[in-house]
């Protein structure tokens, strides 16, 4: 990436990440929700006196992390298409497949790489070896994935719930009656693309950092964070099962609150190896 479009990128997933975390102002201000009880989204419901507010929060928090991992993508393929992949010490890049242009030859009086050059390079972690020019999936992948949950976190933000389900036992019974909005069907679905969106990105990207040599930060943290996520992730699915099927609310707004705050701390980190990475 150059380093405009890197740095562009850094401080728009930065921006996101911050606004993704806006729930955390239930800490400072009165909601009458239970963050233990409750999903995260009842905040932004419409009878809630708070509701515009994180809705608003949401939207900027989905069209900042979708520009910025549309400008990730964008710069990706100029990188490849430019042939400018980063070498480890000893190596030429080849071409992978049509228009991959290769890296610079050696010239001839630079001889052939010293031993001690090879077996450095041998030496470094595999996340902190770059190939050359080619083709790299599991960028494509996690981009386009990061892009899929800032769409859907935004059109998330446009179809708020009714009301609180998990506070409001009124609600919950018209809910299960089919006697809410469509918009809870909707909401529900949005969602869920917006977390699958996530988990492939969180996944994809964390590979790539290690596979492709990028990200150190991204690389050395990026799988603790992916592993605590699948963690919260399934705790918040089996809450949300228990809850459905009418066996109590299992801690249901502490597990989501931890799932959504591990995304937006590894968005953190994916903003500052991006922005680290330019200079």
């Amino acid at each position: 990436m150059s380093r405009s479009v890197t740095r562009t990128a850094g401080v728009l997933l930065a921006l996101g990440a911050l606004a993704y975390t806006a729930w955390l102002l239930e800490v400072l201000v009165v909601t009458g929700l239970d963050p233990v009880r409750t999903y995260v989204s009842e905040l932004a419901a419409a009878d809630q006196p708070l509701g515009g507010l994180f809705r608003a929060t949401d939207l900027a928090a989905g069209l900042l992390v979708l520009a910025g991992a549309l400008t990730g993508l964008a710069a990706g393929r100029e990188t490849r298409r430019r042939g400018l992949g980063d070498l480890a010490p000893g190596h030429q890049a080849r071409p992978r497949g049509p228009g991959t242009e290769p890296g610079p030859r050696a010239p001839s009086w630079a001889g052939a790489p010293s031993s001690a050059a090879l077996r450095s390079s041998a030496a470094r972690p595999s996340w902190a070896r770059r190939p050359g020019p080619r083709r790299r999936p599991w960028l494509l992948t996690g981009w386009a994935a990061l892009a899929v949950f800032g769409a859907a976190t935004a059109v998330d933000s446009r179809l708020p719930l009714s009301c609180a389900p998990t506070a409001d036992p009124a609600c919950a019974a018209r809910e299960t009656a089919g006697l809410v909005p469509a918009t809870h069907t909707a909401h529900a679905v949005s969602s869920g693309l917006a977390m699958t969106g996530a988990l492939v990105a969180l996944v994809a990207l964390t590979v790539a950092a290690r596979r492709y040599g990028r990200w150190p930060a991204l690389a050395r943290t990026g799988p603790v964070l992916v592993v605590l996520e699948l963690a919260a992730t399934a705790w918040t699915l089996a809450a949300v099962a228990a809850f459905e099927a009418g066996r109590g609310i299992w801690s249901l707004g502490a597990g989501q609150r931890l799932q959504v705050l591990l995304v937006a701390v590894w968005l953190a980190v994916l903003a500052v190896s991006l922005l680290r990475e330019e200079r």
